[in-house]
């Protein structure tokens, strides 16, 4: 099976703007993008209102690493794999648009009452510090448990 959504021609933007409408439909109340260094969007943060609070989460999309898959990919045209342009664009196609499909698979899910928002996106849930739930598990090498000082 080749990477899901390899061939996609929508643009990333279309993409995004699937997801936050998706989101809204589903409670969220803010929705922030937020763009990394190379000036593409990296994350979409968003507020929705769980257990009588606001939690926000932020939701990421890195395009780099599907960029190698697709550079080695046989089945993408050899003048995208050879071209870093057309790579990186295509690689922002793709990866958005696996985020969207994942996004809306959640929310079927969640419709069916068989998860909670939380439970979809705790991972994603963004703590005191900034950091999300993910990050801070992984700096405490996978403990659940602080260490004990």
């Amino acid at each position: 099976m080749g990477l899901l959504n390899y061939t996609t021609k929508i643009d990333a933007s279309k993409s995004i703007a699937e997801i936050q409408k998706c989101l809204q439909k589903h409670g969220a109340n803010a929705i922030l993008t937020e763009f990394g260094d190379e000036g593409f969007i990296e994350s979409l943060s968003f507020k929705i209102h769980v257990h009588e609070q606001d939690i926000s989460f932020r939701l990421p999309c890195d395009w780099k690493p599907v960029a190698e898959i697709l550079r080695h990919e046989t089945k993408v045209p050899i003048y995208v794999r050879e071209n870093d342009e057309l790579l990186k664009d295509q690689s922002l196609r793709v990866a958005w648009r696996v985020v969207k499909d994942w996004v809306e698979a959640q929310m079927a899910i969640l419709e069916m009452q068989m998860v909670t928002v939380d439970q979809v996106f705790l991972p994603y849930a963004v703590t005191k510090d900034g950091s999300t739930v993910y990050e801070q598990i992984c700096s405490n090498g996978f403990l659940l448990d602080a260490p004990k000082e």
